[in-house]
């Protein structure tokens, strides 16, 4: 985590300025706006981890280097990152999440009333035993994961708006030994309202798209009435930022955990108090976009995934351009954010640059159509 002082960021892009600044601006013919980014890029959260820091971030658990060294480390691989998005062509970016270990570590071991009692690891990628054996501290307004620190040292070194990611609350719940509750659900809402302290600090730093990560969903279709009542708590009164929420089949060592259809989010996905979902398609089709058609989702966005992070391979711009044609035939442009399926921590960087060149590439030319230009813009 950046420890040191930081100064308050400069004004920066915010969602606003990428998502909805000229909302009260007249329409195209096409329904686009003018001075409005159309099919804008973005990333899911997470960047490449290059080997050398994998060594480093296991020689840390190990004890072998120093969390300061390592925060050193940390720093240069995210401003690494934050130019390798903006170098290809990416509009809205984000730390590469780095710091991060896996998709729960990092949150549970900042989470008040969570118990680690080991913290050494054989490998820096592996979970933690967790445990909470008493009841979170809720009502602790001092109890906080600091996730705003992250966001500050992030904007301090882009001019581009940022995504910041976090997992929710329901996932979390699920890599706990929970002592404490009685009902699991008791500990999800308690680490929701945990979150909604964090969130609300994120949206007034400056945050353009705040997004819950929610893995473990896919695996329990059955608890996607939780899940929702639980994202709400995490948003209520967030003001500002985009708030999305991404749900996926799982990016374990880029491998799928579960396979499945989106069906099961709908239609209760839409009482949840979100402007976008982020959706992987990219390596399961796009038959999945028929549901916002046969749902009434006029209120939702769309981060359509149209780079597959399990393929080693990178993506045409035609075929990307080719993906977006496909969403467009059932969201207009003005619905649509353009990102990758799932993060990218397990693609190496030479292909994370090549697939996030064309993910740009290729909603440009999608971009061109929708704007009637006979040149990318």
């Amino acid at each position: 985590m950046e420890m040191h002082p930081v100064p308050e960021p400069a004004p920066t892009a915010t969602s606003a300025s990428v998502l909805d600044a000229a909302a009260s601006k007249p329409q195209h013919a096409n329904g686009t706006t003018p001075n409005r980014t159309v099919l804008a890029t973005s990333v899911v959260g997470s960047y490449s981890v290059p080997e050398w820091l994998e060594r480093l971030k296991t020689d840390f658990y190990q004890r072998r280097i120093s969390g300061q060294y390592l925060d050193d480390i940390h720093e240069v691989a995210i401003k690494a990152a934050l130019k390798d998005q903006e170098t290809a062509g990416v509009d809205i970016v984000s730390d590469g999440e780095l710091r991060r270990d896996n998709d729960i570590d990092y949150f549970l071991a900042r989470m008040p009333g969570v118990e680690i009692p080991h913290v050494a690891k054989t490998f820096y990628y592996d979970y933690y035993e967790a445990y909470v054996r008493h009841p979170i501290p809720v009502d602790d307004e001092g109890a906080t994961l600091h996730l705003v620190d992250d966001l500050r040292f992030t904007l301090r070194y882009t001019q581009k708006p940022v995504k910041f990611s976090f997992t929710g609350p329901f996932s979390l719940a699920r890599r706990v030994h929970n002592e404490a509750y009685s009902s699991s659900d008791d500990l999800v809402m308690a680490f929701a309202r945990i979150l909604n302290r964090e969130a609300r600090e994120l949206a007034q730093a400056g945050a353009a798209v705040l997004q819950i990560d929610e893995p473990f969903l896919a695996g329990y279709p059955e608890e996607v009435g939780l899940a929702v009542r639980a994202i709400n708590q995490v948003y209520e009164g967030i003001e500002g930022p985009t708030r999305a929420v991404h749900v996926c089949y799982g990016n374990r060592y880029a491998r799928p955990v579960w396979e499945g259809h989106y069906e099961f989010l709908f239609p209760t996905i839409l009482d949840a108090q979100v402007d976008q979902l982020v959706l992987e398609f990219a390596r399961k089709g796009y038959d999945d976009v028929e549901l916002f058609k046969k749902y009434s989702t006029a209120s939702l966005s769309l981060g359509l995934g149209v780079i597959d992070v399990k393929n080693p391979h990178p993506e045409s711009p035609e075929l990307i351009a080719a993906r977006v044609r496909r969403a467009l035939q059932v969201i207009p442009p003005d619905r649509l954010m353009i990102n990758p399926d799932c993060g990218l921590r397990h693609v190496p960087a030479d292909m994370a640059r090549a697939k996030l060149s064309a993910m740009s590439a290729g909603a440009a030319q999608a971009r061109a159509e929708v704007l009637g230009t006979s040149t990318p813009a």
